[in-house]
């Protein structure tokens, strides 16, 4: 078997700018779970502070004489005092002129199903419809905001994120310290249940052969050595492996020199339980094994398994 394809070192270059993260979006879509979590980085969280106080906030939030100043993110929507869009949209872009700052705007979003269904779960009135339907309010954030996106540096749907993955996501993409490169997300995942709407590669294993049609694999899943191995006797399996360490290997130094933060590496198979799991293992070690900080999660191992689908 030849040996595997060497990766590069990670990018270790740093940006002495102070950090300042703008997150906004439709509302239930999780700002105050992104403050929350960026606050546990490290960065000054405020919430809901109107533009006209924006740069008050920068000068008293810049630390002592002499020291660096802490990162800032600052979360802001329609329901601030005085939201404007288009004025938050051009006084980030002046912002990002300023030589000493490090401006991302963060868009947050959902799909109306879910963002009605967090509604009434909460049983909060949504706050461009308070005495009206959710859908109503749902309808006309999105028509007055939902244009931002294309103005954000980021943008993240979480409809299918739990705290925790957004969590791991926005520690990839805003963490602090020195730069380890492009942090890495590999995940396994069902066609059946949809797309990872996070992904940014996504590579099909449906054509491997199939443990879900031996009874004693089936009940297994592809973290199994011995389903593992029954999936690495298909002819194609390590050629598509090479293949996939060929090419993702290059593309790793290009999005570090681009400054990508984060990147999530996607496999899918029927029921995501055997073959894109077994792949999803094997394609996170050789990536750490080169030095790259890499997370893995299995989406729909459990789901997979209680609907009894094909792995």
């Amino acid at each position: 078997m030849p040996d595997s394809p060497a990766l590069p070192d990670p990018a270790t270059t740093q940006d002495h700018r102070r950090p300042f993260v703008v997150v906004t979006g439709l509302s239930g879509a999780g700002r105050g779970t992104a403050l929350n979590v960026l606050d546990d980085l490290g960065y000054v969280a405020v919430d809901n502070v109107p533009l006209v106080l924006l740069n008050d906030l920068m000068r008293s939030t810049g630390g002592a004489p002499g020291e660096a100043a802490p990162p800032l993110a600052l979360g802001i929507d329609t329901r601030t005092f005085g939201f404007n869009a288009r004025a938050l949209v051009d006084q980030i872009a002046e912002l990002r002129e300023h030589p000493g700052l490090a401006v991302r705007l963060l868009f947050l979003e959902a799909d109306t199903e879910t963002l009605q269904r967090r509604y009434t779960e909460s049983r909060r009135p949504h706050p461009m419809a308070p005495d009206r339907p959710v859908i109503d309010g749902i309808t006309e954030e999105r028509r007055q905001i939902g244009w931002m996106r294309d103005a954000a540096d980021l943008t993240i749907d979480t409809s299918s994120l739990s705290p925790h993955r957004l969590k791991q996501m926005l520690s990839g993409y805003f963490g602090r310290g020195r730069s380890i490169g492009t942090r890495i997300s590999v995940m396994s995942f069902s066609f059946r249940r949809g797309l990872p709407r996070e992904a940014d590669l996504v590579f099909d294993a449906r054509f491997l052969k199939n443990p879900h049609y031996d009874p004693v694999l089936k009940p297994l899943t592809g973290c199994d050595p011995s389903v593992a191995a029954f999936i690495a006797t298909d002819p194609d399996y390590r050629p598509f492996v090479e293949n996939l360490q060929s090419l993702i290997g290059p593309l790793l130094p290009r999005f570090d020199a681009e400054g990508k933060s984060y990147l999530t590496i996607a496999i899918g198979c029927t029921g995501g339980r055997h073959r894109s799991v077994a792949l999803a293992e094997e394609l996170a070690d050789w990536l750490r094994s080169a030095g790259r900080s890499v997370t893995l999660s299995h989406r729909d191992v459990g789901a997979a398994g209680e609907a009894g689908g094909a792995g």
